[in-house]
């Protein structure tokens, strides 16, 4: 029997707020019944198993995270929209940890075409015109602009700057004015960088 008042889009939504409170590793489909306090099996009339939950999750925080970088980059270009898209995601990863691991969940082709992480990587490139990068430099920096967020923020979520000095707030516009500095004098191709001749990439 369904349980009158549970849609796939209610227990998505308390799935991302239950990641956001034990982790995302802990949700499952059994998690969600007790927060509910109903059997388990009246869930499966809305989500098919666990990893479809946990996908379901992922899809939500990539469209919200999408909409709130949207919001942040309306009126920016350059270093300033660099800057906007930069500190939504670290905000959006302290406000909302589960969430934020969530947007990682790897997704099949597929679903991930489908997904609102197509718009990311819009913004991302969108950002970059405005420093006038060409293919395949583009995409280089759109690898490494993911590495460093996704890399400073994980590491700051589980304490990694929490023992030395200067203080991560102070760390982190720096970071963001290298990264600029970089964007803005891109190192041409040269020997060993895989694009010169004898050194044709393999694969994206």
């Amino acid at each position: 029997m369904v349980r009158a008042g549970l849609t796939a889009e209610r227990l998505t939504r308390a799935g991302a707020e239950l990641a956001d409170e034990v982790g995302f590793d802990q949700v499952t489909v059994s998690a969600l019944a007790r927060r509910f306090d109903v059997k388990v099996a009246s869930l499966y009339s809305h989500v098919k198993n666990s990893q479809d939950l946990r996908t379901r999750i992922a899809l939500l925080a990539l469209e919200e995270l999408a909409d709130r970088c949207a919001t942040a980059l309306a009126g920016r270009a350059g270093r300033d929209a660099l800057n906007a898209f930069a500190n939504v995601y670290r905000d959006y990863a302290r406000e909302h940890p589960g969430r934020y691991t969530a947007a990682r969940l790897p997704l099949d082709h597929e679903t991930a075409v489908a997904s609102a992480g197509v718009r990311h990587a819009r913004m991302t490139r969108a950002i970059l015109r405005g420093y006038d990068l060409t293919e395949p430099d583009q995409t280089h920096a759109v690898r490494l602009l993911g590495s460093v967020f996704h890399g400073y923020v994980s590491l700051e979520a589980s304490g990694g700057f929490s023992h030395s000095a200067p203080d991560a707030e102070e760390t982190w516009p720096r970071i963001l004015d290298a990264l600029d500095a970089l964007l803005r004098n891109w190192p041409e191709a040269g020997p060993g960088t895989g694009t010169g001749p004898g050194n044709e990439p393999q694969g994206k």
